[in-house]
């Protein structure tokens, strides 16, 4: 039997199957909007695959019911363990009326909705990180009982809104965790070439917070340094920069063609990294997961995954005239 690491940090049976479900749900829902990108149903992907461990593992060490999240576009397994369900998300890839981000008026991957406490994203990359250590200023000034966690790749943390919300949060010691997925490109940029030093993590000494780099393949190894990071905001010990190491598995979207700048053998090897399979053989070596439970979560996932987009398709879009509310104030009322 291999040595059950989930125990040591304090997980059960159930919570690793969570992990590993929300993970599956996350590539299943990615999957399937790519088909119907192809299909000519939807205008535009941007992939999580490859980057599920580390969204799942990171979510589970937050507390989903008071904590506020501003996940940058490819976090689905973020949202998802956060409360946005598979027909949130297709409603926004159709860009329908029911959109909760935006009532189909963003592109997918603009998260957004207050009631599970998600920051709306916004196009320019890096602007959650100012608001999400905006935000733990509030907590830190109202004395409120919660903390902030941002995520963004490592081409954005190249950006003036990196650097301005690292060493505000740093200087104020404020309770957020900083999470940096380095899938390696910055579209077609390769790491190597955005980078004066060896890891994205190196940067966090510089703004007064502890900075780790860790295996993003991995949820247990994601787990375990944000929660980690988690405690110590929530005590008073101010923000931490966390960098997981992942493999982006598709083209930096769906109209990037990344045969142009990623070699097939780089693209084969990158894939037997794939935190899937990964997960399900840690699974299965610990004998939490059985061949049988991992083929009922996959029909179970893809009964969820059809209805949804179903639903979406077949949903009506926004009237023409929507497009002017929430622009203006709205005389005699909030809106």
């Amino acid at each position: 039997m291999a040595i059950n690491r989930h125990e040591a940090l304090g997980l059960t049976n159930e919570d690793v199957l969570q992990i590993f479900e929300t993970m599956l749900m996350a590539r299943r829902i990615d999957e399937r909007m790519w088909l119907l990108n192809r299909a000519g149903k939807i205008p535009f992907v941007i992939s999580c695959q490859g980057q599920e461990a580390a969204q799942a593992g990171a979510a589970y060490a937050l507390d989903k019911d008071k904590d506020w999240i501003a996940p940058y576009y490819r976090d689905m397994g973020v949202v998802l363990h956060f409360g946005m369900t598979p027909k949130d998300l297709m409603l926004s890839a159709f860009a329908k009326a029911e959109d909760p981000n935006s009532g189909g008026r963003q592109m997918p991957g603009h998260f957004g909705q207050r009631k599970n406490r998600i920051l709306t994203g916004s196009s320019p990359v890096t602007t959650q990180l100012p608001h999400a250590v905006g935000v733990a200023l509030a907590a830190k000034m109202k004395k409120e009982d919660f903390i902030t966690f941002v995520t963004l790749g490592e081409g954005s943390s190249n950006q003036g809104d990196f650097h301005e919300g690292m060493n505000f949060a740093g200087v104020h010691k404020l309770p957020t965790v900083i999470m940096v997925e380095n899938n390696k490109y910055a579209i077609s940029v390769p790491v190597e070439k955005q980078l004066g030093c060896a890891n994205v993590s190196d940067r966090a000494i510089g703004y007064g917070m502890p900075g780790v780099t860790v295996d993003g393949t991995d949820p247990l190894d994601v787990y375990k340094v944000v929660k980690e990071a988690a405690d110590r905001a929530r005590s008073g010990e101010g923000p931490s920069l966390v960098e997981t190491i992942c493999y982006r598995l598709t083209a930096h979207s769906s109209d990037d063609d990344h045969r142009q700048y990623r070699d097939a053998e780089e693209l084969e090897n990158e894939k037997k990294m794939d935190p899937i399979p990964k997960f399900a053989a840690y699974l299965k070596e610990v004998g939490v997961l059985t061949d049988e439970l991992e083929k009922e979560m996959e029909e179970r996932i893809m009964i969820e995954v059809n209805e949804a987009t179903d639903y979406a398709e077949n949903a009506p879009y926004a009237e023409p005239e929507s497009a002017l509310l929430h622009v203006y104030a709205e005389q005699g009322g909030n809106e």
